[in-house]
């Protein structure tokens, strides 16, 4: 579980802004534009034990979502966001999670990076204020 202070920037590209039309690698459905995800790489995913649903394996096959393990509170720096984003996909071991999302929106952060007029080659600093909360800001 993360912990107040643990922080990671990332280098926005592409894909993070337009997740759902940008290079799509998958027939399961068609393009989705205005999605986007922070991904989280896999050193900060380890360091910061930030897990995905498969962490809980006695809930297995119902996964569910618990506080602080894969689901945070989330404003971000520019007070436009505020809501609940989740921890999932997954590393080279399953229960750590590759990614920020909206839950169950995943237009949740295109909108976001949209209202910020995000661009390539800019970052994005996500930074945990409490085990169960984090502030991301654009930069």
């Amino acid at each position: 579980m993360p912990v107040a202070g643990n922080s990671y920037v990332i280098t926005i590209i592409q894909a993070y802004l337009d997740w759902g039309g940008h290079t799509r690698h998958t027939s399961s459905r068609g393009m989705v534009y205005g999605e986007g995800y922070i991904p989280i790489f896999a050193p900060d995913s380890y360091s910061f034990n930030i897990h995905n649903s498969n962490f809980i394996p006695n809930y297995k096959p119902n996964k569910i979502d618990i506080l602080g393990v894969n689901i945070f509170n989330c404003t971000s720096y520019d007070g436009f966001f505020t809501g609940v984003l989740k921890a999932a996909g997954n590393q080279s071991d399953d229960i750590y999670a590759k990614q920020l999302q909206g839950n169950g929106d995943l237009k949740t952060l295109g909108a976001w990076y949209a209202h910020i007029n995000a661009q390539v080659g800019e970052h994005v600093e996500v930074t945990w204020t409490s085990p169960t909360d984090i502030v991301i800001r654009h930069y």
